[in-house]
């Protein structure tokens, strides 16, 4: 595959938190995002930096690497964030207490693509019939707390029915879903494959953030609605799609989340472009 074809979209951007914990890297031909999610005792390091943002940080610098097979580069990645947590001397014992990332990341080589997925990140191929395909097909281990903070009034984690509620679902990192947060456990978590390109237009990469928001709770998330805005309007459509319709419910009412603007990490690599596809939307 000439890579001159190959155009590029991304967006990076800080959601309603105090800091960006999703990153991305995009390589000659590897890219991926990463959502980092920090230990519930909220504790920051240095500079300010939460335990989510050094986790996928280190993540992102060990996938730039781009010099082994992915599997091998998550494995490495996971590593990496348990030496990190223990220079920083995090209690590992307790789950809630370990810094984490979920990853998506791919390889473009030829006219095959190698691929790893793990958390709530996600690779979807959009082909050149308009149909797709979600490379994971997975629960989402957020779907009871999304179903909780429906009910709840106060949608906070001052209030102990959530608190119990988001406890208990860290407890079950590498146990019933997969991130990367130093667990050895977390392998079995990483989904990796390949995938043939000739009838691929489009590889759309990112985190939950990107998420078309929806008044109901799924046990498995929808992504046609997404895929259809996506095709339509482009990434930046589709990126100011979102934030209108989060901002319209800032009390989080109407459409169960954990806050107004999550951070979004994404990238749409498009191998047969139609049309201009210069945008990029930086971290503010």
């Amino acid at each position: 595959m000439d890579q001159a074809n190959i155009k590029i979209e991304h967006i990076l951007e800080k959601g309603s938190g105090r800091i960006n914990e999703d990153r991305l890297v995009m390589g000659k031909n590897l890219f991926g995002v990463f959502d980092g999610a920090t230990s519930l005792d909220g504790a920051c390091f240095g500079d300010g930096c939460t335990g989510g943002g050094i986790a996928a940080d280190t993540a992102r610098q060990v996938f730039s690497r781009n010099h082994y097979p992915l599997n091998f580069l998550g494995r490495s990645a996971n590593a990496a964030i348990l030496a990190k947590m223990k220079n920083h001397k995090v209690r590992l014992n307790r789950p809630e207490n370990r810094w984490s990332t979920s990853a998506a990341v791919v390889r473009i080589s030829d006219n095959c693509l190698e691929w790893l997925q793990t958390g709530d990140a996600f690779v979807i191929l959009i082909h050149k019939d308009n149909s797709h395909r979600v490379l994971v097909d997975q629960e989402d281990h957020d779907f009871e707390t999304l179903c909780l903070l429906k009910k709840e009034q106060n949608k906070t984690l001052s209030n102990p029915v959530l608190k119990t509620q988001v406890k208990k679902i860290r407890s079950n990192m590498n146990k019933t879903y997969g991130v990367l947060n130093g667990d050895p456990e977390a392998e079995k978590f990483m989904h990796t494959g390949f995938a043939g390109l000739d009838r691929v237009q489009t590889i759309l990469l990112f985190t939950d953030g990107l998420a078309v928001p929806s008044e109901t709770p799924e046990k498995k998330k929808k992504f046609t609605p997404l895929v259809d805005l996506f095709q339509r309007k482009g990434l930046k459509g589709l990126h100011q799609h979102i934030r209108q319709q989060e901002k319209q419910d800032p009390n989080l009412n109407r459409f169960p989340r954990f806050k107004c603007h999550d951070d979004i990490a994404a990238i749409a690599i498009h191998l047969s472009p139609s049309s201009d596809t210069s945008t990029v939307v930086r971290d503010r």
